[in-house]
């Protein structure tokens, strides 16, 4: 099968909506290797070490929104932290399932939030970023 993309990362602290995401990617032929972690300080610790190896690092990362202790728009204000190697290689998409337009806002007018997209993840969405 040939992917898309060689490597994504999901972070969501549901695990229901993390298995989808691997499925629906994997079956799809988007992404070669699903990196699923359960929040955003894991997510955070993935990402760091990797500055030096861009080529490990994951070409998209698909961000809840609401996650307990750090949320997704927390990533995001730590993520701009990051060495710009990492910034430039990695592509976030925001997912929720809140119909909150704050949120939605709020999404797409940071720098690094390339698209908004509703939970859970399936064929027609991920066809829309092929």
């Amino acid at each position: 099968m040939e992917y898309k993309y060689k490597k994504t990362m999901v972070i969501d602290d549901n695990p229901i909506d993390l298995y989808i995401a691997e499925m629906v990617m994997a079956t799809t032929g988007f992404a070669e290797k699903v990196i699923c972690v359960s929040s955003a300080k894991e997510a955070l610790e993935y990402l760091k070490p990797l500055y030096e190896n861009p080529e490990e690092l994951p070409d998209l990362i698909f961000l809840d929104i609401n996650m307990p202790e750090m949320s997704g728009f927390d990533f995001l204000n730590e993520y701009q932290h990051l060495p710009e190697n990492v910034r430039k290689k990695c592509i976030i998409m925001m997912l929720t399932t809140s119909l909150d337009e704050d949120d939605r806002m709020q999404a797409e007018r940071n720098q690094f939030v390339r698209k908004f997209l509703n939970k859970p993840l399936d064929r027609d969405k991920l066809g829309q970023l092929m």
